[in-house]
């Protein structure tokens, strides 16, 4: 028996290939031919709706371009990742692309200085297949069904999504996530699952989220999915993405930050504008939400348009600048992030950091006279509410 010609694709291909599979890009839902994808470039349509380039496959590397140099239309190809099979392409065309121009459609640039540039050009090819395939990539589907079971058990008709990285998970995520909740049936936390090495890894990032709900929200109302934040999701396109994505997830509401970097905002006519005044065919509310501060003169967690306060007064929750912090070891101020949230980071990227545990907490921390066990976890928090003693300060 002849067996199939093989295509090597990366897991960030088989996870939007499956998203796409899925229903959760719609109006895409499959790959385009050389004709289709043009016109989506150029247009930045797709059946009539937003959808801002062509959805393609264009794996880089010699022995995939030899295969798709030969490959025939109605020829089968297997697509395998990490060396075991995730599905099948049916050939109908094979056609030249220019990787170039394809970073330019998803990152609005070609400055090599972008931090995804350089990555994405190294999985593009110059030659795409197009044609009908299967894919196996079974967390996008429990997603789905995870967000679909939540809606139907509480028979949710407002279902709010905001997608976010949550690193970390600081006070004015806590604030959005509230604000978000005040007004669903259901909130969907969409997130952020990047392929890159991060800092602070997704399941880090997971735990933080679901320790916050579970402790401090009703967390009936709330469902936390992984977004497959692949190649596509880059740029200024992110945000319509990610509003695409949520409503094909079910949602009827997307909030956004107003400082989301590909937000766009600006004033026009005198009205404010977004990229999303843009999109066509999206029957989805989305709601833009001020950015949160910390007033030392309201003492109290604020917006940006409600305090009359000035910037001088403010204190901003810039995650780079917090995770600065954390990168050097430094445990932040409550109220920055959540003490218990703090503790959960620097015990886990710092693990065996103290050599005697007991002897610093015998030193340092008031106890009950028993001999106890405590992790570094129990002895950050402990050394935080040390830092808010105040009666000599």
């Amino acid at each position: 028996m002849r067996k199939n010609k093989i295509l090597y694709i990366d897991v960030e291909a088989v996870a939007t290939l499956s998203m796409a599979k899925l229903g959760i890009l719609n109006p895409v839902t499959g790959l385009m031919g050389s004709k289709t994808a043009k016109e989506a470039d150029e247009t930045g349509m797709v059946n009539g709706r937003s959808f801002p380039f062509s959805f393609i496959l264009a794996p880089s590397g010699k022995r995939n371009r030899a295969v798709l140099e030969t490959a025939a239309k109605g020829e089968i190809l297997d697509l395998y990742c990490d060396g075991s099979k995730r599905g099948e392409l049916t050939v109908d065309e094979v056609f030249e692309i220019d990787p170039i121009k394809r970073v330019q459609n998803i990152y609005n640039t070609t400055d090599m200085s972008h931090p995804g540039i350089e990555l994405t050009l190294k999985r593009l090819g110059s030659l795409a297949v197009s044609g009908e395939y299967t894919v196996e990539f079974s967390d996008v589907e429990d997603a789905i069904d995870m967000v679909n079971r939540k809606a139907e058990n509480l028979e949710a008709k407002d279902i709010t999504g905001m997608v976010m990285a949550a690193r970390p998970l600081h006070r004015a995520h806590e604030r959005m996530i509230r604000q978000a909740l005040e007004k669903s049936d259901l909130l969907v936390i969409f997130l952020s699952k990047p392929y890159l090495d991060d800092f602070i890894k997704y399941d880090l990032r997971r735990s933080m989220v679901d320790f916050f709900i579970k402790n401090f929200l009703p967390s009936e109302k709330i469902v936390v999915v992984p977004l497959e934040n692949t190649y596509i999701f880059a740029g200024n396109n992110e945000v319509i993405l990610n509003a695409i994505a949520v409503k094909n997830f079910g949602c009827t509401k997307f909030i956004v930050g107003q400082n989301h970097a590909g937000l766009g905002m600006h004033y026009e006519k005198k009205k404010i504008s977004t990229i999303f005044d843009r999109l066509t065919g999206i029957d989805l509310q989305i709601e833009t939400v001020s950015e949160f501060v910390y007033c030392n003169i309201c003492k109290t967690l604020v917006t940006t348009n409600t305090c009359p306060h000035g910037q001088h007064h403010h204190i901003s929750y810039h995650s780079e600048s917090i995770l600065e912090l954390f990168k050097v070891g430094i445990l932040p101020p409550a109220v920055l992030i959540r003490k218990e949230i703090s503790a959960m980071i620097l015990s886990s990227l710092y693990p065996n950091r103290f050599k005697n545990i007991p002897k610093l907490y015998y030193d340092f921390i008031p106890g009950s006279g028993l001999i106890e066990e405590h992790s570094e976890e129990d002895f950050y928090l402990s050394l935080m509410r040390l830092y808010q003693t105040s009666s000599l300060t």
